[in-house]
């Protein structure tokens, strides 16, 4: 008998029994409430007119990327775009238009990063993104290509009228080499944006690297000029030309990886959505 009493639950046992474990919802599979939560959830981290993300996100998610670079030692970079005029376009055609404008901007920020990036609202006309594994000449390219998208693509009016937008973007980048916190990070993609905006606006500014020099034997010469097939060309100038342009190869190969004018049309739309090379 005692056995039997023994083997029953006690009351904290039952209590326990019942307390919703992990992420589970206490009324089961049948919550009423779970869509409602992540909905609210979504709202929370989401601007209302751009569907990007807000910068309580923006802050949280940089933090993450950091972290990341400091384990897999894989740089990342953010990119900070700011649109040109765009208070004259608020006085000239009023606050719905600058809200079209902005809808617009977003739409072509989406489009022309990939699904892993994380594209946010940074405030008024200000956007930011986060572009996570991405080398400084890589972030250049695609910040380079959304200037051009957004320059090459009116808005429409609702009386058939158009308007041109352009927008000038600051670029930063964190590496194992040179590590910034989000802060460092942030201002110094501020600066580069601010440097655009100085030099006439519509471009893309980023802290230029420092290359140390190279010599260049004539081995090695021969090498690069097998490798990227100019090495003729070359020679024909005189030996300082051709240590030169060797030297040039050399600092494109190994800085970049990446030529950005034969791989303009390298970005893809993969199932996913995502743009990476191919």
């Amino acid at each position: 008998m005692s056995e039997a009493l023994s083997s029953q639950p006690s009351d904290k046992q039952q209590a326990d029994n019942k307390r919703p474990h992990g992420n589970q919802c206490p009324a089961g599979d049948n919550c009423a409430y779970y869509e409602e939560v992540i909905s609210l959830r979504t709202e929370v981290i989401t601007d209302p007119l751009t569907r990007l993300y807000n910068v309580r996100y923006f802050r949280q998610a940089l933090e993450q990327e950091l972290e990341r670079t400091r384990r897999t030692l894989i740089s990342s970079a953010i990119m900070m775009i700011d649109l040109d005029h765009f208070k004259q376009i608020n006085d000239t055609h009023g606050h719905e238009v600058g809200n079209l404008v902005l809808k617009q901007t977003a739409r072509l920020i989406r489009d022309t990063t990939r699904k892993l990036d994380i594209q946010c609202r940074y405030g008024g006309e200000e956007f930011v993104v986060i572009l996570p594994t991405t080398e400084l000449m890589l972030a250049a390219h695609v910040a380079e290509r959304l200037r051009e998208s957004i320059e090459s693509t009116p808005v429409f009016l609702a009386d058939d009228n158009y308007i041109s937008v352009t927008a000038s973007i600051g670029l930063a980048l964190h590496s194992a080499d040179a590590p910034l916190t989000a802060t460092e990070l942030i201002n110094t993609a501020d600066e580069q944006l601010y440097r655009a905006k100085e030099q006439g606006r519509n471009q893309v500014c980023y802290p230029r690297v420092e290359v140390p020099d190279t010599q260049v034997s004539g081995d090695e010469k021969d090498a690069l000029g097998s490798m990227f097939g100019g090495h003729e060309d070359a020679e024909s100038s005189g030996d300082d030309d051709s240590q030169a342009w060797a030297e040039s190869e050399m600092i494109n190969a190994g800085f970049s990886g990446v030529d950005t004018d034969d791989h303009e049309d390298d970005f893809i739309g993969d199932d996913d959505g995502e743009q990476w090379m191919q």
